[in-house]
């Protein structure tokens, strides 16, 4: 059974949106996802790519590590260096990053700067309708976060080699 993120106490009505929000409702926090979703696991490409700063960035990743959202995995003994990874609780917020771009792409933006793309199970890649965040529209299978590439419109730096 897989772990459960920790759990919250929400002032007001019980609510698991509420909840959700205790945890991942703040800027920093759902950028972090983003840019793990995109397979971007070291600090310092995380930083460049949120735009956060250094100590918030810190705070974010402890508290997302510690609600069960984020797992962190050494990379490096001397120095200790480490990278951050989803959890199944993590990965689960796909869809809610989906939804951000599908809401940004249509009502913020005249062009998107990514294009999220499905790379399918037979190694071709479709581009993602965001309207339908859960299958992808050209081949019907269910979208899985790893399968998802962003493409164009990034820095250069702004993705890692897995």
């Amino acid at each position: 059974m897989p772990q459960r993120p920790s759990s919250v106490t929400v002032p007001g009505r019980p609510c698991p949106a509420a909840a959700t929000l205790q945890i991942v409702g703040e800027r920093w926090s759902l950028l972090v996802v983003r840019e793990l979703l995109f397979g971007v696991h070291r600090f310092d490409a995380i930083a460049r790519n949120t735009g956060a700063p250094r100590d918030r960035l810190t705070a974010r990743l402890r508290s997302l590590e510690e609600t069960g959202v984020v797992e962190r995995r050494a990379y490096q003994q001397r120095p200790p260096r480490h990278e951050y990874h989803l959890t199944e609780a993590g990965r689960d917020l796909a869809p809610v990053v989906f939804a951000l771009f599908t809401w940004g792409s249509r009502w913020l933006l005249d062009e998107p700067p990514v294009e999220l793309r499905h790379r399918a199970a037979d190694g071709h890649e479709h581009v993602l309708s965001l309207d339908s965040p859960r299958h992808c529209p050209a081949c019907d299978e269910p979208l899985r976060p790893e399968d998802v590439v962003p493409r164009r419109g990034l820095p250069e730096e702004a993705t890692e080699q897995a």
